[in-house]
């Protein structure tokens, strides 16, 4: 099937929805693509920007649909890019490792797409691959994709430490059944086991069953287990000050989740 190019009119339009896109604005953005594909139903540029509504809206899978049909847009490079990072954020590593690749192939100076792969060579065990393209990333692009940032083990772990003992007593006596462990990163397991999958870039996970879900016979068993992901913290954090308030919200939100609380729970509980 083909389809008539967008005219200036319609182009404008798309980018209004980038525009609201980078202030934040997904609801309004959501609206403005979705009023564009009813006068123009699977146009493959629409369906780009349809996708990346999607990812904005942390709904991976619906932006794999979005981009079916789509590989004849007008920007290849970015039609790969948005697959690898959807593939990406389902734990589907391979394909996204391809598309990202791709996405190089036709437009060797994305630096959003050499960090993507960074991430993705990570989470594959492929370090010195991931290290290439994050450094590439941060040539390119530096404020927006900066080297992660480095402390020591002890320094880190003394944060966790630290924000475990400012939780409310009530609240930290639960702890004592359920270890709170940190890992490099979070493996493929962790992240397909949920429904829908994790992102890889996931700050911290509960495993198990929450407290609520447990009945008497359940405790002499370990519930599960609190994970903080280092390299994913440090990744996310600008300097020591941030990752040490990163650190204590990611452990009290999950702290939260094994106790049972929703998201506005925690929230309410002061946990977030």
């Amino acid at each position: 099937m083909s389809y008539e190019t967008l005219d200036e009119t319609e182009w404008s339009s798309v980018d209004a929805v980038w525009d609201l896109l980078d202030e934040g604005k997904v609801d309004e953005a959501r609206d403005a693509i979705d009023g564009l594909l009813r006068h123009r139903p699977g146009h493959p540029d629409l369906r780009i920007v349809d996708a990346s509504v999607a990812l904005d809206e942390g709904d991976a899978e619906r932006a794999l649909i979005a981009l079916q049909g789509a590989e004849r847009s007008a920007d290849p490079s970015l039609f790969f890019h948005l697959r690898a990072f959807a593939q990406y954020e389902l734990a589907a590593l391979e394909p996204a490792r391809e598309d990202a690749h791709r996405a190089l192939a036709v437009h060797p100076d994305l630096p959003e797409t050499h960090a993507l792969l960074a991430r993705t060579l990570e989470m594959l065990g492929d370090a010195d691959g991931a290290e290439e393209h994050a450094r590439i990333a941060c040539d390119l692009d530096p404020d927006r994709f900066p080297m992660p940032l480095e402390v020591s083990d002890a320094e880190f772990d003394a944060l966790v430490e630290a924000s475990l003992l400012e939780l409310p007593a009530e609240v930290r006596r639960h702890l004592d059944e359920l270890p709170v462990l940190v890992e490099p990163l979070p493996s493929r397991g962790m992240l397909t086991a949920e429904k829908p999958a994790v992102s890889p870039d996931v700050l911290g996970l509960f495993v198990g069953r929450h407290l609520m879900e447990r009945s008497h016979s359940d405790l002499p068993a370990m519930p599960g287990a609190i994970y903080l992901f280092r390299k994913n913290l440090l990744r996310a954090c600008a300097d020591r000050d941030e990752l040490a308030e990163e650190v204590r919200t990611t452990v009290r939100h999950e702290v939260g989740h094994l106790i049972g609380l929703d998201e506005d729970e925690i929230e309410r509980w002061g946990l977030a």
